[in-house]
């Protein structure tokens, strides 16, 4: 259990909250395991819901505090809200900025920044970390991607930005395998190739972004955004575009260094993969199972988070960052801080 931004986040699948004099208390084992007044809170988020009180969902109705239930996993389920809510207002400023070609882009040059700083930094902490293994070839890699953070934020259209970060993706996906210490053939990385996957790294990268992009929707529905309304990535039917905006500052920290890990930690193995008609390479059921285990045991992690400067569990970021993104919608913030990774 943490509060951060106003938020109490209840992750402890045997918790139940019940309403205590002018505050909610949160009990584990019939034990009071945290205690927080009505009026610090603007909102809770209780993930593996197992029991909230009649009395407490009364009371934050009545105060304007949502209550969003999501799965263990972090699917949203459900929220809870009174009778008077900001989200509408949340959204219209979401839906006028989207909008707006010159507000967007300059939203969008945020994403894309970060992302590009991310992989940057990706690549430096390998540099860092095995200098034997570097070359001329990865040290251009990497000042490339300096250059190319730096052409983000100059950038006078929305077409020139993703220029700028396709290329980006291309360059540090081009060193990628130099990362991959293992000598198993099957398991190098040749380039990113996706619908289908050709090769296991592949498959895990496009797995675990489907995953993240998933938690990003869920904790966008939980702060009252719109995940189909983005930035960067246009409105398209049934697309997240939010989500996958808000999911670029992501990829390279939290997902790509954990498919690394897993392979060079030898927690995957060719025989943990399939072809499947078409040329696709996916995991097994037993596989899948066993990597999922470790991507919540990910999510538990603890990280400082480089804006907020304070200690939280991996999987609460996506919520953070959303949070973040919506008061910078409702005009709290000046911008929007993405997601830099130290």
């Amino acid at each position: 259990m943490k509060k951060l931004l106003n938020t109490l986040y209840v992750t402890d699948p045997e918790a139940r909250l019940v309403k205590e004099d002018d505050a909610v208390s949160v009990m584990v084992s019939d034990r009071r395991a945290l205690h927080v007044p009505f009026h610090l809170l603007d909102s809770i988020v209780i993930f593996g819901y197992r029991g909230c009180g009649a009395s407490l969902l009364g009371e934050c109705a009545e105060r304007g505090i949502t209550i969003s239930f999501l799965d263990g996993e972090g699917r949203f389920l459900a929220r809870v809200e009174g009778a008077v809510s900001g989200n509408v207002l949340l959204r219209r400023a979401q839906y006028r900025l989207s909008d707006d070609k010159e507000a967007s882009l300059a939203i969008a040059k945020r994403f894309v920044g970060a992302k590009v700083s991310n992989s940057r930094k990706v690549l430096e902490r390998y540099r860092r970390d095995y200098p034997e293994d570097i070359d001329e070839s990865y040290l251009a890699a990497v000042e490339a991607l300096r250059c190319a953070q730096r052409s983000a934020v100059e950038v006078k259209t929305a077409d020139q930005l993703r220029g700028v970060e396709g290329d980006a993706a291309h360059v540090y996906f081009s060193v990628f395998d130099r990362m991959v210490r293992v000598e198993e053939p099957s398991l190098r990385f040749a380039g990113r190739s996706r619908r289908p996957p050709r090769d296991p790294v592949n498959a895990m990268l496009s797995f675990f972004y489907s995953l993240l992009s998933r938690d990003i929707a869920s904790a966008c529905e939980t702060i009252g955004l719109d995940p189909q309304i983005g930035f960067l990535h246009r409105d398209r039917p049934g697309r997240a575009s939010l989500a996958l905006d808000l999911m670029e500052e992501f990829r390279a920290p939290y997902v790509d260094r954990f498919v690394l890990s897993l392979v060079n930690r030898r927690q995957v193995s060719s025989g943990d993969f399939e072809l499947r008609e078409g040329g696709g390479v996916v995991l097994s059921d037993e596989a899948r199972k066993r990597v999922l285990g470790l991507w919540q045991k990910k999510k538990q992690e603890s990280i400082t988070h480089p804006f907020l400067k304070e200690k939280m569990p991996v999987g609460l970021l996506p919520f953070i960052q959303a949070q973040l993104f919506a008061r910078f919608l409702r005009g709290d913030m000046e911008s929007y801080p993405a997601f830099l990774w130290r």
